[in-house]
């Protein structure tokens, strides 16, 4: 009994002294509870308070706020808590974004909406750039450091699609930089090819932090721009270097090893024309083992060999 009683008294003295009250209590903007410590007391420093012992039979009755004081005993105002300065959040970050809004959207539906209507709105490959570097409401671009965006010859008529953008794209601001960038290049070169032949653009133009993959969120805000530069470039090959952008524009869930080595059809919102697409390996993959480079050897030279075969092709 003594226990419960000492328990009871603790949590008066943290301020739990009535179990339900008449009207809900917002605690975090409620003003700091009265001193426990007797008129005259010393305090000790902020780091370590005196300690009061608790008192076994139950807390001492104080009288209410509105009863007559001694003479001479002053009533102390107690200034209410100020909060602290918040930094803006990004909307995906604040607990709305699973709940609707006055439109009953997410944040999440409204930032894929907005990203839907910019990449819409861009009737060229110019005007896409132009609104992605403009694009706001995807949280990545908040801890990128550049924004990656296509490059190339479009009217080559190759797309090179490859992973979210690395430490070394993100520094550089350029798609395929770094080991990455000089693998592909050795790569393409094995069959006379360079990256002035074809339009590389990462699957999503901004680098998830710590190299993560991204978030199925994070795909669907990114998906229109995406859709909207293959519309725009209109290829009649697109290569899908990575387990991302395959994973993203085939809708197959398995891994790059068993995807690769084979051309499918593909289509994309925005056009009913089927494209072919073939799934590689990323080039960072390519240190991984010697089977990595065999498979990337064979479907560099599956892809020479259909460029060569479209050229005979009336």
């Amino acid at each position: 009994m003594t226990d419960t009683l000492a328990l009871l008294q603790l949590y008066v003295e943290w301020g739990a002294d009535v179990a339900f009250a008449e009207r809900p209590t917002d605690w975090l903007n409620a003003p700091p509870p009265p001193s426990l410590l007797p008129s005259g007391l010393p305090s000790g420093p902020p780091s370590e308070p005196p300690s009061v012992p608790l008192r076994a039979h139950g807390p001492e009755r104080r009288p209410p706020d509105d009863a007559p004081r001694p003479a001479g005993q002053q009533a102390h105002a107690i200034p209410p808590a100020t909060a602290p300065a918040r930094a803006p959040a990004h909307p995906m970050a604040t607990p709305d974004r699973t709940g609707g809004g006055e439109d009953g959207l997410t944040v999440l539906d409204r930032a894929v909406r907005h990203a839907q209507q910019q990449a819409a709105a861009a009737p060229t490959l110019a005007a896409l750039q132009a609104a992605i570097a403009a694009f706001g409401d995807c949280p990545l671009r908040d801890t990128a450091t550049h924004t990656i965006l296509p490059e190339g010859r479009a009217e080559s008529g190759l797309l090179l699609i490859g992973e979210p953008p690395d430490a070394a794209e993100d520094r550089s601001g350029r798609p395929f930089a770094g080991q990455s960038g000089a693998l592909l290049d050795r790569m393409l070169a094995s069959v006379g090819l360079t990256r002035d032949d074809m339009l590389v653009a990462p699957v999503i133009p901004w680098r998830p932090p710590g190299e993560r993959p991204p978030s199925a969120a994070e795909l669907r805000i990114c998906a229109p721009f995406l859709h909207r530069l293959i519309v725009l470039a209109a290829p009649r090959r697109v290569l899908l270097m990575g387990n991302t952008p395959t994973r993203l524009l085939t809708g197959e869930q398995g891994g790059i090893a068993r995807l690769r080595g084979r051309w499918r059809a593909m289509t994309v919102p925005g056009s009913a024309e089927k494209l072919p697409v073939l799934p590689m390996r990323h080039p960072s993959q390519l240190t991984a083992s010697a089977a990595a480079r065999r498979d990337a050897w064979k479907d560099i030279l599956l892809l020479r060999t259909t460029l060569d075969q479209d050229k005979q092709t009336p």
